[in-house]
Order: C-alpha cells, then structure tokens, then sequence
C-alpha cells in the first residue's frame, strides 16, 4: 500500500451492516463509501471507473449477495453478483496497486468437522451462496498479491434484520420456540468484528484470517441465551433438528471457525455473551430513543 493513500479506503457495501460499523471503526481515515444504487459491482466498467478515479490504498470489499436460501433459490445471480462481482473488485484492484480485504464467510466449509475449522482447511462449500463465495476467494487469491481473506459467521449488526431481533420476536408474540440445536457456529457482533478489521488492517499481514467472537454455540443455545439477557428466560425454547425446520439452503453442520492467524497477531474478540450484552443495551437505548 502505498504511503500517500495508505488511509484512503473504499468500502464496497459501505451502506451495509458491516460497512456502517466499518465507518464507525476507521475515523481518522479517508473513506470512499460505495454501495448501490451508485455501485453495482457486477458493472465491471463502472468499478474501472470509480477505482481509477478515487485510487484508493486499500479496498474493503463487503458487497455481497448474503441470503443464503436466495442463493439457493437462484445459484446463477449468487455466482454472478459474489463470485464474478468479487473478480471485477479484485481485477480493478489488481489495475490500480490497492490492496484488497475481502469479507468470506464459515460456509466455504462444508461443516461435517465437529472440531471446526482453521484457516487453512481445504473448501468444501455444500449450498450456492457456499460456492460462490469459496470461487470469490479464489478470485482474490489469484489477482491481488496484497490481500486479506477475512472469514466470519452470525454476523448481528444494529438495524435491520437479524436472529436475535427474529428470535425477541417470535418469543413475545408466541409465548415458545422451536430453534435447531445441530447447527454450530460462532456468532459475531458486527461493531467487534469492525475494530478488529481496523487492528489487522494496520499490520500489513496480508492472509487469511478467522474473526469472530470467541466461542462457539447452537442456534438453540444462542437462543436460550438471548432469551436470559433479555429477561425471557420464563419462555420455553424446544430443541429441533434442522431436518424439522426445512429450507431452500443448506447449512453447514458444524460452521465453527478457529482464530489462529489473528490472534497469532495479538488480534481477538470477546466472548460472544459478552457481545450480546453490549449488542443488547445498545439496541435498548436505540429503541427508547426512537419511541
């Protein structure tokens, strides 16, 4: 990266819930936030364009299509929009000498580990929005020589939609639930996950890297412990297996992913509990404020 324009960042998916915590996480820095309608990163020419003419250091590549089940539901626009929209990012890019940092997730896996995932495990995607990511992470791989690969899972952001407000909200309105208990994962908060982009960023280690928060747990037990931080521990939460609650995607069993590259770096996320809280109080006070 260049030093005249080492804090000049372009986040594409900037309007996002990772690219809005992004923006909170990089003050200090001068940030290019391009999102649609403005930026289509399936548009080749217009990524060309919009690179060549803001020519920043660094790239932080959020945009994605992320609904898994619609990606199931139609793998050519998963492939089209992650995986052929990522090689235009990473080939202007490549054009222009940024470095890129590009957002992957635990789905590359094909979850059927129940020790999860390091950050060199081979990829085994088993749904569409699996697929066109690992070949998104191939593109980037191959044309940028400075680049992160930077992998999460369960991201929850303020706004917007997200299991924990799902599950608030079907626990208040049907008195019980019904959650998977065999679906593993490692959920992540997106403002954590934000710093410590911020932190890797900093080091010029450029690889593959594993960030979410510490620990890992079922979609029952997240349940169950959201339902305790909220007070709605009194509404009882029945344990199903994916098989019960059937859908257009699949999802990787065991999805836990291992932060060892990171943390080799002195980079870590708290415990998820812990991040739940915070995520909690803040979305208390959000609410109170906007009623």
């Amino acid at each position: 990266m260049n030093e005249d324009n080492i804090k000049r960042i372009l986040i594409t998916g900037g309007k996002g819930q990772l690219g809005r915590a992004l923006q909170r996480a990089l003050t200090g820095n001068e940030l290019i936030i391009a999102d649609l309608p403005e930026l289509d990163i399936t548009d080749r020419p217009g990524i060309n364009t919009l690179l060549a003419a803001a020519r920043p250091g660094l790239v932080i590549h959020c945009a994605a299509y992320t609904d898994v089940d619609g990606c199931a539901r139609d793998p050519q626009l998963a492939h089209r929009v992650n995986a052929l929209g990522t090689q235009n990012v990473a080939l202007a890019c490549r054009q222009t000498g940024a470095a890129m940092l590009h957002i992957s997730t635990n789905e590359v896996f094909a979850g059927d580990n129940p020790a999860g995932y390091a950050e060199y495990a081979p990829l085994n995607p088993i749904n569409p929005y699996g697929h066109s990511k690992a070949l998104a992470e191939h593109h980037v791989r191959s044309l940028v020589p400075r680049h992160y690969i930077v992998r999460l899972a369960w991201l929850f952001a303020p706004g917007g939609r997200n299991f924990i407000h799902t599950i608030l909200r079907l626990a208040r309105q049907n008195g019980q639930l019904r959650v998977v208990a065999d679906e593993i994962g490692n959920p992540t908060y997106s403002e954590d996950l934000a710093q410590a982009l911020s932190q890797l960023i900093q080091t010029g280690q450029y690889g593959t890297y594993h960030l979410t928060n510490s620990g890992a747990c079922s979609r029952w037990a997240f349940a169950n412990e959201i339902l305790r931080q909220a007070g709605l521990d009194h509404v009882p939460n029945t344990p199903i297996l994916s098989r019960d609650f059937p859908r257009p995607s699949t999802p990787p069993p065991y999805g836990t992913l291992h932060n060892n590259s990171a943390a080799a770096l002195g980079i870590t996320l708290r415990p998820w509990p812990a991040a739940l809280a915070d995520f909690l109080r803040h979305d208390a006070q959000d609410t109170k404020q906007g009623s």
